[in-house]
């Protein structure tokens, strides 16, 4: 007996995988992605892992295909640019078993630092591109994409977006798939899968030839299908936006795409011969507009819809009304419901943050700091100012190391998060040791993957499945890699945080600093937190503690003398760190 249940697309891609008989899954965390590989966890007869960082995982997921086991590796959209290597490899090889990459792609940048379109890369690796509309298709298209795979042997990108990975639809829910067995003998191929030149020379034409026979397979796909109404105007989409072209232009005829390369051109052929007006609405670039162009068929796209961030309803209806496509009278009515101003709450660090207390002392020290993605990357606002540049995971050591190279005279260092290091870190800090630097970097040891959730990394001795294991010694580590100035600290400690950055910034030599002190929101340091008090006979309103930026510190309604108002604590916020207690000069801060 089938079951409906309510999923967001991110489990429905988990349950897909489990019904389709995914054995092996690998990821690094990031949103909009996360979610999948915790979701897959919880499924029996999967092995899932987080990876140190999205190359690692697609490569364990290539390894797991070519042993002949269903694989699946998940990143969003930048983690496939750190994937690129082994993606195209992959893509030359083909696999002794299905291969899905899920690309979780972030229009409007929620959490992202672009919001790059990922079917180019389908493009540029001739691998076939789905993309599901709601969770029941992200599902299916994870048993597609593995049957697609293994029929033309090559890896499948499966590719949604931030609002299809957070929303939620209705699913029917299915049985596993019968188990393939184990895998047999390793298959020796080398000329199939030893990628040296003579052999990729060779490989090539066949891909080549491959995305040709796969575009003809196109046509017949049950996930793209023409919806016939009324035949004056013609909308090809895909994604979230056909739920968009549904609601807008509930008459007219549809093309929806979940093949969105390559394309079916027969299929589109007869769609557009069939309309009047032929237009394509799709988020990001004008990906299938160009690939219909190239066809030879006339088009309109971004001419109407724009180019950056995400589509809505409003947005598209506003941008038809403009192109001639809907009358005036089509505009929403909006009636103005009277609403008190709310308070502006830009993202900052949370109460009790341990990097809040380590970018004091940066900005203290007045020192140019190369940052990362992370928490930590908040420190770029006010009040702490304490990061001016942020690029991409890992970038903060090379930066940096770059910057002492270029001749600064100010002291500069990079700051990068244990998660990130373990991603991309290590190699650039091998890079400065090698070359001697001098630019000290920071590592901020929270012991988790915080921005994302509080996923496991190789530094907290604990995997996806909460099971013990190697814990990672950053000091050590950092030791083996030749930097011998390596300094432990409590990154609530700022006497200690102050002087080992001292002490680091003015070595001769690649130096290294561990603030060591884990996430304040993590379940096991929750029951530690203890609500300060400020004496208001101390306090005399100098505002110093309020610079280090933390969110239950504030001004209250008692003023001294002069007309400055005491600062005072929100219990309800504050867990005890005493970094404002350090800051404070007068002693006024302390517990009960």
């Amino acid at each position: 007996m089938s079951r409906r249940v309510l999923l967001s697309g991110n489990e429905a891609i988990a349950r897909g995988a489990w019904e389709s008989g995914v054995r092996v899954a690998s990821a690094y965390p990031g949103t909009p992605s996360t979610e999948i590989l915790e979701s897959l966890a919880g499924y029996p007869d999967v092995v899932a892992e987080w990876a140190p960082n999205e190359k690692v995982a697609l490569d364990v997921a290539v390894g797991a295909a070519y042993a002949g086991a269903r694989a699946m590796a998940v990143m969003k959209h930048v983690g496939v640019n750190v994937a690129a290597d082994s993606l195209f490899y992959a893509s030359m090889t083909g696999m002794e078993a299905g291969l899905v990459l899920v690309s979780a792609d972030d229009p409007e940048m929620h959490s992202s630092q672009n919001e790059q379109d990922n079917r180019r890369y389908c493009k540029f690796a001739r691998i076939p591109c789905l993309e599901p509309s709601d969770s029941q298709e992200a599902k299916d298209l994870v048993g597609l994409a593995l049957e697609l795979s293994e029929e033309f042997d090559t890896p499948v990108m499966l590719r949604p977006t931030t609002r299809i990975a957070h929303s939620s639809t209705v699913v029917e829910l299915g049985e596993r798939a019968p188990e393939r067995g184990v895998p047999g003998p390793y298959r020796i191929d080398p000329a199939k899968y030893v990628m040296v030149p003579g052999n990729a020379r060779r490989r090539h034409p066949v891909i080549e030839e491959r995305i040709g026979r796969i575009a003809a397979r196109a046509e017949e796909l049950p996930c793209n299908r023409v919806e016939w109404r009324d035949r004056s105007l013609g909308i090809v989409t895909c994604g979230v936006a056909y739920q968009y072209a549904r609601e807008v232009f509930p008459n007219a005829s549809i093309l929806r795409l979940g093949m969105t390369y390559p394309i079916p051109a027969g299929l589109l052929r007869q769609f557009a011969a069939g309309v009047q007006r032929l237009i394509v609405l799709e988020e990001l670039d004008p990906f299938l507009e160009e690939e219909i162009r190239l066809l030879g068929i006339s088009a309109e796209g971004k001419a109407i819809f724009p180019r950056c961030g995400e589509l809505n309803p409003a947005i598209v209806r506003e941008c038809a009304i403009r192109a001639g496509l809907l009358p005036e009278s089509s505009r929403t009515p909006c009636t103005n419901v009277p609403t008190p101003p709310l308070p502006p709450r830009p993202p900052i660090l949370c109460p009790g943050c341990p990097h809040r207390a380590v970018f004091h002392v940066l900005r203290k020290l007045k020192l140019i700091v190369n940052g990362d993605i992370g928490c930590y990357t908040l420190a770029f606002q006010p009040p702490q100012s304490a990061l001016h540049t942020c690029g991409c995971m890992g970038a903060s050591i090379g930066v940096a190391h770059g910057v002492a190279r270029a001749g600064l005279v100010q002291k500069n260092v990079a700051v990068i998060g244990d998660s990130t290091f373990f991603h991309s870190g290590i190699p650039a800090l091998v890079n400065a040791a090698y070359n001697r630097g001098t630019a000290a970097t920071i590592i901020l040891d929270n012991g988790t993957t915080a921005m994302t959730g509080h996923q496991e990394n190789p530094g907290t001795g604990r995997t996806l499945r909460g099971e013990e294991t190697v814990r990672v010694d950053l000091a050590a580590l950092a030791r083996s890699l030749g930097i011998e100035r390596v300094y432990t600290v409590d990154s609530y400690d700022l006497k200690a945080v102050e002087e080992a950055v001292r002490e680091a910034i003015n070595c001769a030599e690649p130096a290294v600093v561990i603030a060591r002190r884990a996430c304040a929101l993590l379940p096991a340091v929750r029951p530690t937190w203890r609500a300060l008090q400020v004496d208001t006979g101390r306090c005399n309103g100098c505002g110093l503690c309020l610079q280090i930026g933390c969110p239950a510190l504030m001004r209250s309604d008692v003023k001294t003398a002069s007309g400055r108002a005491l600062v005072r604590i929100d219990p309800l916020l504050c867990t005890g760190c005493e970094t404002c207690a350090q800051v404070c000069n007068r002693g006024a801060i302390g517990t009960n």
